[in-house]
């Protein structure tokens, strides 16, 4: 079989950087869907906003045209919103709209495209970077809790409607990881110090970690999971 070939979007930083380093470790060919892409020696680097229809069917497409197929898509691109977005009746639609483009829309536009040399592969595996908070509300947090919630559900309805096609859907839940979206809070002695208060271990988690569980499901060992949430928060959800 030729080499299994993998998509990341938001893969230029945090979760993302780590998830392309470990597939390329594991043996993957790797595309880089993000803003700003790194120039990354064996990596394609593709310039696109997920939440730009066209510009993910045109990525899609150079990823199929250099590599010939798509073994995994990891939905990974996601925004938490401005200090704006808080609670309901405070956060200004504009910014509800950006958080569901990048977080709702992101995911599905590219699984839309990826998804039809999914179908005639006979396999691939849709792979959504989701959040504790789509399980639980985040206090304050109004939009990023109910986009994670939809982009949770989203993986659950793409297992279902594709399984007989032989394609697999499954969201990786982490708590708090201490990534360029979250330092701002981490950076303040007494915000870290609540959060971790919060984590039966203690602490936050680092950006490898999430990736190692990423990779576990890429690597097709466990190929009778699909339309499963994996929550990796410390115990966070324990609780």
């Amino acid at each position: 079989m030729s080499q299994r070939v993998a998509v990341v979007t938001g893969g230029a930083s945090g979760i993302g950087r780590a998830t392309v380093a470990r597939l390329l470790d594991d043996g993957f060919q790797l595309a880089v869907f993000d803003l700003s892409p790194d120039p990354v020696a064996s990596v394609l680097a593709i310039n696109v906003d997920v939440s730009d229809a066209t510009g993910v069917e045109r990525a899609t497409n150079k990823v199929i045209a250099e590599f010939g197929r798509i073994d995994v898509l990891v939905n990974n691109a996601g925004i938490s919103g401005s200090p704006q977005a808080t609670t309901c009746h405070e956060t200004p639609i504009l910014e509800w709209d950006r958080v569901f483009a990048i977080n709702v829309r992101g995911p599905f536009l590219c699984a839309r495209a990826a998804l039809p040399v999914m179908i005639r592969q006979g396999t691939g595996h849709v792979i959504t970077v989701a959040s504790v908070a789509g399980m639980v509300a985040f206090p304050g947090r109004c939009a990023y809790t109910a986009s994670k919630g939809a982009a949770l559900q989203f993986a659950k309805s793409i297992a279902v409607d594709y399984a007989a096609a032989g394609i697999r859907s499954n969201a990786v839940c982490p708590g708090m990881v201490q990534t360029p979206m979250t330092q701002w809070r981490l950076d303040i002695p007494e915000l870290r110090a609540a959060v971790e208060a919060r984590v039966p271990l203690g602490r936050v988690a680092q950006p490898d970690e999430i990736a190692d569980a990423i990779a576990v499901l890429a690597s097709n060992r466990l190929s009778y999971v699909t339309g499963a949430a994996f929550v990796i928060d410390g115990g966070w959800t324990a609780l």
